[in-house]
């Protein structure tokens, strides 16, 4: 099997929450591979990011920002990221945020900020991009981030559990409509990885210890074990491949 099946050249990818932790990591991989890559962040613009990917791939990049917690921020982001190069072949959407707190003191606007960026905005993004791919009739790449709580239900987290499961199945809906197009549809379901996101639970001394104990390979994963999957989905050699989840968690499912 070629190694060009890999090979993203020619290739315009929008990657969201791309300013840091996993969304960075996958655009620098994405751009390795030979993409383009228009960086989403959500207040400020992913400067470092892009920074990075010039001097380790030399690829172009394109700055957008972007709250997808309004309603009509990604539209208006996908319509920025067609755009900026002209075309586009690929969305990440990785994107998210997190709120803890126990399920009877979980406030309706937490709920709703969750459900908003997490999966409304995945939706909203999926959609727009969709409709451009659909449209080119060249077919495409979406790549949406899961999570192992699409499998489980996670402690004091009632909404991201309910959006990252959300996520899951939205993906195969899709790919069922959209497999026809040659556009492929699938998802990632990161385990414990050490981003900001987990960051109070890797403060949490007996947590951290009894969650590491329990995976396989012995660590939490590092932002850059995304990058072999995000480029895999994203590349021809995944063009028979609809409605996948595909965890990535160092072992913690198969336990």
């Amino acid at each position: 099997m070629s190694s060009d099946l890999f090979r993203l050249d020619g290739k315009v990818a929008l990657v969201t929450g791309a300013s840091r932790g996993l969304g960075a990591a996958m655009a620098t991989a994405l751009a390795a591979a030979g993409a383009d890559v228009v960086l989403h962040g959500n207040e400020k613009p992913a400067e470092a990011t892009a920074a990075a990917i010039k001097a380790q791939t030399g690829r172009r990049t394109a700055l957008l920002t972007a709250n997808l917690e309004q309603p009509g921020a990604a539209a208006d982001l996908a319509a920025g990221a067609i755009k900026a190069f002209g075309q586009l072949d690929i969305l990440v959407n990785n994107a998210g945020i997190i709120r803890r707190k126990p399920a009877a003191e979980f406030s309706d606007a937490d709920w709703d900020a969750v459900v908003a960026v997490n999966l409304s905005s995945v939706f909203r993004l999926c959609r727009a991009v969709g409709a451009h791919l659909i449209e080119r009739r060249q077919g495409g790449k979406i790549v949406n981030v899961s999570s192992l709580l699409a499998f489980q239900g996670g402690i004091t987290v009632p909404a991201y559990a309910a959006a990252k499961g959300g996520v899951a199945q939205l993906t195969k809906a899709l790919a069922n409509e959209w497999a026809p197009h040659r556009i492929n549809v699938n998802a990632l379901a990161p385990g414990y990885m050490e981003t900001d996101n987990t960051a109070a639970l890797r403060q949490d001394a007996t947590r951290f210890r009894q969650i590491t104990e329990r995976i396989p390979a012995g660590r939490w994963g590092q932002p850059a074990d995304l990058g072999g999957a995000v480029v895999f989905l994203s590349s021809a050699a995944a063009d028979y491949v609809h409605g996948h989840v595909l965890v990535v968690d160092g072992g913690w499912m198969g336990r």
